[in-house]
């Protein structure tokens, strides 16, 4: 069982940048795609970004340009800096972590943290 802690989420004005952090509470070098999906009440689960164990990275269309996922193994940790931000991007922002090589849908991902809550004013 890997237990994700998010944090870094808040609120900040229009063209701001925040920066979520995850912490994993074993090491993340062996697990396959970390990932961060936003959810906002009433739709579905949204992929923002995922990276793999290699380092390959793929971003859902409302982030690409805009964010940008890392890792640090060492300190079983995955970024996610989303620079640009807009009002839409208002939303609760999950970790999550999948046994697969790549993953791309929700249902791919193991685990998944509590979610930090983003919120961006115009």
């Amino acid at each position: 069982q890997v237990h994700l802690v998010e944090s870094g989420g808040g609120l900040v004005q229009s063209g701001g940048s925040l920066r979520l952090s995850c912490v994993a509470s074993e090491s993340i070098y062996s697990i396959g795609t970390m990932g961060w999906y936003r959810q906002v009440p009433g739709k579905q689960r949204e992929l923002v970004a995922g990276i793999t164990s290699s380092g390959r990275t793929n971003y859902g269309d409302s982030a690409a340009g805009r964010f940008t996922i890392s890792r640090d193994n060492a300190k079983n940790t995955v970024y996610l800096q989303m620079n640009s931000l807009k009002p839409e991007d208002t939303a609760v922002y999950y970790c999550a972590a999948s046994s697969l090589f790549v993953a791309t849908m929700p249902d791919e991902y193991d685990y998944w943290g509590q979610g930090t809550q983003v919120t961006v004013s115009s």
